[in-house]
């Protein structure tokens, strides 16, 4: 073959490659805290494996503060997907917007009041005239902490004082210097206030237990014009979720290098590696199928989410009962859950970075 095919052909290969690294879509996620942390290790997975990439797909994290935005920036289209609770999104619902949740990513309630450990608060009664921190006014921290003090016959507007605590390490000072009583958080910001100094109790919160949390959310124009994105974006983070579990020291070395902002300063990486295990592993317990009964990755109990509609509309969170079928579809879990779990568990034990 003359030198000058062998280039021409070369040089045909190599626009072929430029443009297929080009052709990824980036997807902008809104993630539901101001602060990305090793609990992002399933989106660092699978963007460090290839798989959006293979899929067409480039994701991008967007940290807004709390639940109630994220919902917000999928109904005006700033973003296309978001990774919410379902509190909100079955308040802007009933506003005659069609989002949907497709995804259940935590199958347990992530939600529920903190204490001091060393506090003599004991159980919910003892809240009353207490000051709640939640991370902003826009997480569903605020709603849980409504409904749960209506629940325990509080009038939410006068017997409890909800007001923001930040994140971490605002909130550990913050309970330090007794300026709130308690929290209205979440599973990982509990983990890295503790990291930051602050241990913590939880009180007993059974009422919401078997409650869902945070799932991925869409425009159903979304799911419907864009079914394979959706299933591309949620499978990658399916399967990082598999890993993570698998291999939690792993994930957050990963997550370390993907999203390199959730490495600690000022701890040396022992330390660092240790705090943020602890936290990927405060959220794996959400992660896990078995204790809700469903056995796929992603599925939508309809008994566990219309059991908590129920409780939102009992506590005055929802004015009017929302159909289950209206919040949440599985129509797309099979397509998502076509993947070798067993092959994903095999490659994150056997991971040497």
């Amino acid at each position: 073959m003359k030198r000058s095919t062998v280039l021409a052909l070369s040089g045909i290969m190599l626009a072929g490659n430029a443009g297929l690294a080009t052709a990824q879509t980036t997807v902008k996620v809104a993630w539901c805290a101001k602060t990305v942390s090793s609990a992002a290790a399933p989106f660092a997975i699978a963007t460090k494996m290839g798989w959006y990439r293979q899929a067409g797909i480039k994701v991008e994290l967007v940290p807004l503060p709390g639940s109630t935005d994220c919902v917000k920036s999928v109904a005006t289209k700033d973003v296309q997907y978001g990774l919410p609770s379902i509190e909100p999104l079955a308040i802007i619902r009933q506003q005659g917007i069609k989002i949907k949740n497709y995804y259940t990513a935590y199958q347990g309630n992530i939600y529920g009041i903190a204490v001091p450990v060393d506090s003599p608060i004991k159980t919910f009664a003892d809240l009353k005239g207490k000051k709640i921190g939640v991370t902003s006014m826009a997480s569903a921290g605020v709603i849980v902490a409504r409904a749960l003090a209506t629940t325990n016959g509080f009038n939410p507007d006068k017997d409890v004082s909800i007001v923001v605590a930040g994140e971490a390490a605002q909130t550990a000072a913050l309970l330090r210097s007794n300026q709130v009583d308690a929290l209205s958080q979440f599973d990982t910001q509990y983990a890295l206030t503790e990291n930051a100094g602050a241990r913590l109790r939880l009180l007993d919160t059974s009422d919401i237990a078997r409650f869902p949390s945070n799932g991925f959310i869409a425009l159903e124009d979304t799911l419907t014009n864009k079914r394979a994105e959706a299933i591309a974006l949620v499978q990658g983070y399916a399967k990082g979720t598999v890993f993570a579990i698998a291999n939690p020291e792993a994930a957050v070395r990963i997550t370390w290098e993907v999203f390199p902002q959730t490495k600690a300063t000022g701890k040396d990486e022992a330390t660092a590696l240790r705090d943020d295990i602890k936290t990927l592993e405060a959220r794996a317990r959400s992660w896990r199928l078995e204790p809700n009964g469903v056995k796929k990755w992603g599925e939508n109990s309809v008994e566990n989410y219309g059991g908590y509609v129920d409780f939102l509309v009992k506590n005055g969170v929802l004015k009017e009962k929302a159909a289950t079928g209206d919040l949440i579809t599985n129509d797309l879990i099979e397509d998502i859950n076509k993947f070798d779990q067993g092959e994903i568990e095999s490659m994150a034990k056997g991971w040497k970075g």
